[in-house]
Formats: C-alpha cells, structure tokens, sequence
C-alpha cells in the first residue's frame, strides 16, 4: 500500500453522508484514486479531517494486519 493513500482498511460508506466510515473520501475520490497525481491526493488528504469532523465522523482504528512498508 502507497504512503499516498488514507485508506486504513474499513471500507464502508456512511449512507448519510456518502463518506467511508474509514478515511472519508467519496466513492468518485476512491474509484479515481490511483489515476490522480500526488498534488491532488495531498489536497484531498488534508481535507479528510475536517470532512470527518463536520460530518460527525471517528475514524476507526486501522484494521489488523501486517503494516505496509
């Protein structure tokens, strides 16, 4: 897994607010993520945890597993 990426591994949209439960971008963010350029995963990244927090989202603790390198 890419240093690049918010994903920690609990995939699951809020319905109410069309979130992931687990890093909070959108399914569109998510779908396009590999095809982006770093400057805009950074963007989107330092997004997320403000999008949470007005959305009234905890982000989970990362799922169990060996960690990436």
């Amino acid at each position: 897994m890419s240093t690049e990426t918010p994903c920690i591994a609990v995939c699951m949209i809020d319905p109410r607010t069309s979130l992931c439960f687990g890093c909070g971008r959108t399914l569109p963010e998510i779908a396009r993520w590999h095809r982006m350029e770093s400057p805009e995963r950074q963007t989107v990244m330092a997004q997320l945890p403000a999008r949470m927090a007005e959305a009234g989202l905890v982000q989970p603790a990362p799922a169990a597993g060996p960690k990436p390198d």
